[in-house]
């Protein structure tokens, strides 16, 4: 799986990485802009599977043109990689094709230079286990390689310009790009076959309450999922670990019941390509009647975690889409109060829980049942007493409060959500509902 130049068996044994991170003033309209996190990229790098043998940091007011470090820098760069053996060079930060080329030309072919974006592209591509999300990484994979295709072939440096000299790499190069460009035509419209798929699909559950989990990745959102529903989504504590959609079933009581679906967790600056590749996933979230935002209580920055993830849904949910913040992984902070305390005076309604704790699951089930509770109202209802048989889904659906009959006519009060009334009064046209009520 994957596309050209993202070999998985890159990965298959423990390389020696170096990590960079150049810290940029921090620029509203610039996305690649503000401080580098080399913990973050450590994670990153971990979970990749490489080794970690020396981090270089530098402050610069805008990138190097050339190289993105200074020249400086990039000589000790080259100097560390040297003395560590290192394999891997790994940039907190993107690079463009010119600054990868000209890095890589400065480290030599036995190094290998990547940026963030390719980094966080191998990880998806190696977690990748459905069509559906292998056909969102390659698309991704491919639209961030057709600029950088020159980098890829390096002989084309050393042929001889001007007019007669057109080489065979210089061809190859054009003939990839039209290929790719093939390729991304044809991913882009089998995806648009899963989103059908999809969306037919969610129309059959348009009368169900829906919640979506998201979250950073890593945060505990599947773990949180599992105890929910008893279902088994996979867990692992690395980043990333979860890339489908998986939607499950729950029943809070006889009548109350929504479904919940788990989705791919969020990173600081999560690549552009990626966002747009997974919109046949993240749809699940725009499609949800509530979302359930899981932050990691134990986490360095949490509040940079909120942040990055609200960034992401920005793009996709209205802000007047409810949600509920739940800190999960209390289990994981030495004063849980001092978490509670920093955290709940801006988030009055948030949960503090760990999704380990059978108690922290029945905190959240226990909320999700107030909530779908404060959906409902009371109707009134009428209809004759020789069509009584047709009230038998009002009864599996709603709380039925009181049923009198007199003479040929019934009168029904009955609890339930406005959707649920809606679709059986539109079903059932012998049950009408009383003005006013």
């Amino acid at each position: 799986m994957g596309g050209p130049g993202f070999d998985r068996r890159e990965f298959e044994r423990r390389e020696r990485a170096v990590l960079v991170g150049v810290h940029l003033p921090f620029d509203p309209d610039n996305p690649v802009s503000g401080p580098a996190d080399t913990e973050e990229l450590a994670r990153l790098v971990d979970t990749a599977g490489a080794e970690i043998t020396a981090v270089l940091e530098q402050n610069r007011p805008r990138p190097n043109a050339a190289s993105f470090i200074g020249k400086g820098k990039l000589e000790e760069l080259t100097e560390v990689c040297l003395n560590k053996d290192a394999e891997l060079v790994v940039f907190d930060n993107d690079l463009s094709p010119n600054q990868g080329r000209n890095i890589q030309k400065a480290l030599g072919e036995d190094v290998r230079v990547l940026d963030r974006t390719e980094l966080i592209l191998h990880i998806f591509a190696t977690h990748a286990r459905t069509r559906q999300s292998r056909l969102q990484v390659e698309l991704a994979q491919l639209q961030y390689l057709l600029p950088r295709l020159t980098r890829m072939w390096k002989h084309l440096e050393r042929q001889a310009g001007g007019i007669g000299t057109r080489g065979p790499g210089e061809t190859q190069l054009e003939t990839d790009r039209r290929l790719i460009g093939r390729r991304i035509a044809t991913l882009r419209k089998q995806l648009k076959e899963v989103q059908r798929d999809q969306r037919t699909q969610t129309n059959s559950r348009r009368d169900e309450y829906r919640v979506a989990l998201v979250g950073y990745t890593n945060a505990g959102k599947s773990t949180l999922m599992n105890g929910l529903t008893g279902a088994d989504v996979y867990v692992k504590d690395q980043l990333f670990a979860t890339l489908d959609a998986t939607t499950r079933r729950v029943d809070l009581d006889e009548r109350r019941r929504f479904l919940i679906t788990d989705t791919v967790g969020f990173i600081r600056r999560l690549p552009h390509h990626l966002v747009e590749s997974f919109q046949a996933t993240l749809q699940e979230v725009a499609d949800a009647d509530l979302l359930l935002h899981v932050v990691d209580a134990g986490a360095d920055d949490p509040d940079q975690q909120i942040a990055s993830v609200r960034k992401v849904l920005n793009g996709l949910v209205p802000e007047t889409r409810p949600q509920l913040m739940v800190f999960n992984k209390l289990d994981t902070v030495g004063d849980p109060d001092l978490v509670r305390n920093r955290f709940s005076r801006e988030y009055p309604d948030a949960l503090f829980v760990s999704a380990l704790d059978p108690a922290g699951i029945d905190a959240v089930r226990q909320v999700l049942q107030d909530v779908l509770a404060a959906n409902e109202r009371v109707y009134r209802l009428t209809l004759p007493v020789a069509k009584l048989y047709v009230l038998g889904p009002w009864h599996r659906t709603g709380d039925v409060l009181e049923q009198v009959c007199e003479n040929t006519t019934c009168q029904v009060a009955i609890r339930m959500r406005q959707e649920d009334a809606s679709r059986l009064l539109a079903r059932e046209p012998e049950v009408t509902e009383v003005p006013g009520s």
